[in-house]
């Protein structure tokens, strides 16, 4: 039967709904046989169906952050204006995943292995049979988020008009690979992990703080550890500050990951490892970018370690018409979690000017 935890509840991530697909076939031969997907909307479709954002989740994200931080009056994602679509991923906590499953047959160890591909065709299916969206204003992402942006893009081109993947690669790179690896054998090396099939996730207590590590080493850069930017940044919890680096690394990497399911993390990290848009043109990253008729605008962020803008550029410059736009923000990928106002103002800055370009 399902595991409880608290982190994955409306309580904590903000109100969302369940939407039943019903039976999903998955690109690797699984199936999921009531394919059920977390989605917040934020806004209202107008008449024409024209005004709709799709905004897809990246790894160990929900919609959470996209309501806390990038969606506002007067912002570009404003909901005013824009109805605005957050779909959690496949298995990452909230839509259907190891951990939350009552079908026995895909529970915890037994989840099917799901593509970036897989969730952009129940996106699309949402979409299409709940909404009655056929073309979508924009697609934005970050991280794994882009991924699914960059797909959404190749595999739909007359869906998307627009689109902006942030902090993320259309093809991962074998640096990625290996790092999203690590991340994973960090939680698979714990005794408490048994194969995927512990009682709680705090079973795996000990590798999910190894996975934190990792992230604090990598998802955030050298100079925010260098200048001390850490210690203005609002604890997790409240009370539980922190006075020196150490304290952060416990405060905030390892309590946010040690929130987390571990089952949900190794689903969405074999799906990162594997996203690559060439997967439609037998390997052919320049003709599968080749496919996309929306207007691009590809948006690294420069401290970024793994997905650094020189990767991002090099596809930019294989996708007809798209511009680089690169981001600054000194905490690297997690950059993304908007800890800085000028970084905000640029990603605003940009995706209303991607908004109000005619296509």
């Amino acid at each position: 039967m399902p595991l409880e935890n608290p982190f994955y509840t409306a309580e904590m991530q903000g109100e969302f709904d369940l939407v039943g697909l019903g039976r999903f076939e998955l690109e690797e031969g699984g199936v999921i046989e009531d394919l059920q997907l977390a989605v917040a909307t934020y806004g209202e479709l107008n008449a024409d169906r024209s005004n709709a954002i799709l905004v897809p989740t990246w790894f160990s994200g929900t919609h959470a952050t996209w309501w806390q931080v990038y969606l506002g009056a007067g912002r570009a994602l404003d909901p005013a204006t824009y109805f605005i679509v957050v779909v959690n991923q496949i298995g990452n906590g909230l839509s259907t995943s190891p951990h939350t499953t009552d079908d026995p047959a895909i529970a915890m160890s037994k989840f099917p292995k799901v593509r970036i591909g897989d969730d952009v065709r129940a996106q699309e299916q949402l979409l299409r049979e709940h909404f009655g969206i056929e073309r979508l204003a924009l697609v934005v992402g970050g991280s794994m988020g882009a991924q699914q942006t960059w797909e959404w893009a190749v595999r739909y081109p007359d869906k998307v008009l627009r689109a902006a993947p942030i902090a993320g690669t259309a093809q991962n790179t074998p640096h990625d690979f290996l790092f999203t690896q690590a991340l994973m054998d960090a939680i698979t090396s714990d005794p408490g992990w048994n194969g995927g099939e512990y009682a709680a996730a705090s079973d795996v207590a000990a590798g999910l703080a190894r996975h934190a590590d990792i992230w604090a080493i990598m998802g955030l850069s050298t100079e925010f550890w260098r200048s001390g930017f850490w210690r203005d940044i609002p604890p997790v919890v409240e009370g539980l500050g922190w006075d020196d680096f150490e304290g952060f690394q416990q405060n905030f990497t390892r309590l946010l990951f040690g929130l987390m399911d571990p089952n949900a993390l190794l689903s969405m990290g074999w799906k990162w490892q594997r996203g690559d848009v060439a997967r439609h043109t037998d390997g052919d990253l320049a003709a599968a970018l080749g496919r996309i008729t929306a207007k691009v605008f590809v948006m690294p962020i420069d401290e970024d370690m793994f997905f650094p803008p020189r990767d991002c550029e090099a596809e930019q410059q294989l996708t007809p018409g798209a511009e680089l736009r690169v981001l600054h923000s000194i905490a690297g990928h997690f950059g993304l979690f908007g800890f800085e106002p000028s970084y905000l103002e640029e990603v605003d800055q940009h995706l209303r000017e991607l908004l109000e370009t005619p296509v």
